[in-house]
């Protein structure tokens, strides 16, 4: 469970980190980009950053390669933007939750199909 500060935080630091995303990096792997929530340790030493991008496995690794090349600038850059006694490590994990609803939202369409197609021959 986290606290008040520790949402806070990161909070913060996502908006930061979206913020930097659009007007100061010029990746172009990271143009697709969506960084989803932050969660951070009780001690703010660290911070899991949750992103999603839309497309492919390839784009999907080129991104995740796209960030942890550029965490030491966000990092950097958020130590200018954000006053912490320490700035959290960064560590960019993927979120594959739209994925897996997407997933749950083809299977019931299958399922009710089925159910269809069951109902429409007894």
């Amino acid at each position: 469970m986290s606290t008040r500060r520790q949402k806070r935080v990161g909070d913060l630091i996502q908006e930061e980190i979206s913020d930097m995303l659009q007007k100061k990096l010029e990746d172009p792997r990271l143009q697709q980009v969506t960084i989803t929530g932050v969660e951070v340790s009780p001690d703010l030493r660290y911070a899991r950053v949750w992103y999603s991008v839309l497309g492919e496995a390839k784009e999907i690794a080129d991104a995740g390669a796209a960030l942890l090349k550029a965490s030491g600038l966000l990092r950097r850059e958020l130590s200018s933007r954000i006053s912490l006694r320490y700035m959290p490590e960064l560590v960019f994990k993927f979120d594959d939750t739209w994925q897996r609803g997407a997933r749950v939202d083809e299977l019931l369409d299958q399922i009710a199909a089925e159910s269809q197609a069951h109902d429409s021959s007894g």
